[in-house]
């Protein structure tokens, strides 16, 4: 299944539904002002990042990721992050979540970074889609974090 992936700066009458939609997957009841703030900040044309892209069907958003400056981790030393990955529950297993993996590492390309990292702790999925176990990094809560790296196009 294709989805139109675009940049919230691209079109920003749907700001408040991506904030939502950002919070309701990543957020909990204290922090909505944290996404709004942080997708507000980044639809400014001359930063390069940070930046947020949903995907759409029908005009309807199904899917989220975001290229950060940081993700909350111990690792400030690399950059580009590609973190908030989503596709809601009815269209996984067709491909989306590869397809924003591929925008990611194609849009960090375009902005002159050579590599793309992520934190997560799924195991075998990002193995799965040619990212390499780069590094540990530890979060905020100290715990230990894997941190995964894939070469862009550059």
């Amino acid at each position: 299944m294709e989805v139109q992936i675009v940049e919230l700066s691209e079109k920003i009458e749907l700001i408040p539904q991506a904030v939502q939609y950002f919070w309701k997957c990543w957020g909990s009841e204290t922090n909505f002002k944290f996404y709004e703030d942080c997708i507000l900040n980044s639809i400014d044309q001359k930063n390069a990042l940070p930046k947020f892209y949903i995907g759409l069907v029908n005009n309807e958003i199904v899917c989220s990721y975001a290229l950060l400056v940081n993700d909350i981790i111990s690792r400030q030393d690399l950059m580009p992050w590609f973190a908030c990955l989503f596709v809601n529950k009815p269209y996984r297993g067709q491909g989306i979540a590869e397809q924003l993996l591929d925008h990611g590492l194609a849009q960090a390309s375009s902005k002159g970074h050579e590599s793309l990292y992520l934190s997560t702790d799924l195991e075998n999925f990002y193995e799965r889609k040619n990212w390499e176990h780069y590094c540990e990094g530890y979060g905020v809560s100290g715990g230990k974090i894997k941190i995964y790296k894939r070469k862009t196009s550059i």
